[in-house]
């Protein structure tokens, strides 16, 4: 799979996961450096995965605070922000922008979630822009890989996924 950056192609590592598919749960790391599974740690409720290059670029902070915004509206969800940014620069990011509704976790270590679910972006070694919604038991109900990063993905379809589900 590709994703466009400024009109250049560019190549996703791994096989994303489709609709229908189970999550992989895969370690990363929380904000005190711990490895976590967020699919063992949020067993039992729909869960939303956002992913993203880097908080620190304006276009990917801005679309973590606008689903933050919207989640509460909607019933109890576990929502996570992956990116490769380092868990201290996470916390910041999330303190400087009130967004407390939210579980931040960090793929610097390794990049395993990203190359477990697909979104690897090759040469850069950071994740592409990405929603998704995994239900209660664990499958994959909505996907969309933003095909252009530096694009928005579509919030509304989103959260009618995650409206479903509730």
């Amino acid at each position: 799979m590709h994703i466009t950056v400024d009109g250049q192609s560019m190549r996703l590592i791994g096989l994303p996961l489709k609709v229908g598919d189970r999550a992989r749960d895969v370690r990363v790391s929380d904000a005190n450096l711990s490895l976590v599974l967020p699919l063992a740690r949020s067993q039992g409720n729909v869960r939303l995965f956002l992913t993203v290059p880097s908080l620190d670029i304006p276009v990917f902070g801005s679309t973590v605070k606008h689903f933050s915004d919207r989640l509460d509206s909607l019933p109890p969800v576990a929502a996570f922000l992956i990116s490769a940014d380092l868990p201290f620069a996470q916390v910041r990011w999330q303190q400087d922008a009130k967004v407390t509704n939210m579980t931040l976790l960090s793929d610097y270590r390794d990049m395993d979630f990203a190359r477990n679910w697909g979104l690897l972006i090759q040469p850069w070694g950071l994740l592409t822009q990405a929603v998704y919604v995994v239900d209660r038991a664990g499958i994959v109900t909505y996907r969309e890989i933003v095909p252009d990063l530096t694009s928005s993905p579509n919030h509304a379809a989103a959260m009618t996924a995650l409206k479903a589900l509730a």
